[in-house]
């Protein structure tokens, strides 16, 4: 269940009430008259079943409220009440299925700054991974897909895109385009410090690696672990499944492959430079268009069920 906090101007609190209560999915309904201060209205509370969240908020914004007052939701960990259990029996669908596009949006859109932490994360992953190519060590490179944030903004992008909110496309792109230009620059400079150091040498590289030369040797199974990576991860978001999405970031070789292009850059090796581009942008589309064709096939079955349950309610009456 999600919990929601409404504050509504005191002109559309009776309307703000009237919907919430009309709905079969919303339960514990509170109304307090001239709670609030700041906007200043009416602070009404309420649970409603994630089956029935997004119709909830879409109506509630439909009303306006958001211009003059204010909507926010929590989840709701642990409900012990008979009222909800029949809010969620009435409820067409499973919760755990449920979209409730306004949480996608906003856990998705967060990701989309290209922020400090960002840059460091994606930075630090990169040079993991750096060194995990040039010792040929896959440990080092699961280490540096765990690390990598950029699933983030390619969620926030496939959202974006079907949502046809073309600010959020512009800032994902920006995000994933500088992020990886960064991280790759400072692997180069990383790799120079490591061969001035001793550390590693071109040698290194050039060594045979059967334990990570797949990196820089795309073939059609990139497009296929891609693509599965792109409808867990996804699926993940939506469903609440976050421990999935650890299992996605690291099957997929976005964050090894931009640190292998850099390597191989750094020692002239650009037949590596060129392979390891390519997997990087096949990984990269995979992953959008996967997440973007689940989201679609998420759509069209959640209104399949909306729509076989309004038809049971209208045959009921």
């Amino acid at each position: 269940m999600l919990h929601l906090r409404v504050i509504a101007p005191p002109d559309q609190s009776s309307a703000v009430a009237d919907l919430l209560a009309a709905d079969p999915g919303v339960t514990h309904l509170v109304v307090l008259a001239g709670a609030a201060r700041q906007p200043a209205g009416d602070y009404i509370t309420c649970d409603v079943v994630r089956e029935r969240a997004d119709q909830v908020l879409r109506r509630l914004q439909e009303l306006g409220i958001e211009a003059r007052g204010g909507i926010s939701a929590d989840d709701v960990e642990v409900t012990l009440s008979a009222a909800a259990e029949r809010a969620a029996r009435e409820a067409p669908g499973h919760g755990e299925d449920a979209l409730v596009w306004d949480e996608i949006a906003a856990k998705t859109g967060e990701q989309t700054v290209l922020s400090g932490t960002f840059l460091a994360l994606i930075m630090v992953a990169t040079m993991i991974a750096g060194i995990g190519v040039l010792l040929d060590q896959p440990i080092l490179i699961v280490g540096a897909m765990v690390v990598g944030p950029e699933f983030g903004p390619l969620a926030a992008l496939s959202v974006a895109l079907l949502r046809r909110n073309w600010r959020v496309v512009g800032r994902s792109v920006q995000a994933l385009a500088v992020g990886f230009l960064a991280a790759m620059l400072v692997t180069v400079l990383s790799t120079w410090a490591l061969t001035a150091a001793g550390l590693v040498s071109r040698a290194t590289l050039l060594a045979p690696r059967p334990l990570t030369d797949f990196i820089w040797r795309p073939d059609a199974l990139s497009w296929v672990v891609g693509l599965l990576a792109g409808v867990a991860g996804m699926l993940s978001l939506t469903s609440r499944k976050s421990g999935a999405l650890v299992g996605v970031l690291i099957s997929v070789t976005t964050v090894p492959a931009a640190a292998n292009v850099a390597v191989a850059a750094a020692y002239g090796v650009w037949q590596e430079a060129a392979g390891s581009s390519l997997q990087l942008m096949i990984n990269l589309l995979a992953i959008v268009l996967a997440g973007l064709a689940t989201l679609v096939v998420q759509q069209l079955w959640w209104w399949r069920v909306r729509h076989r349950a309004a038809g049971y309610r209208a045959a009921g009456d």
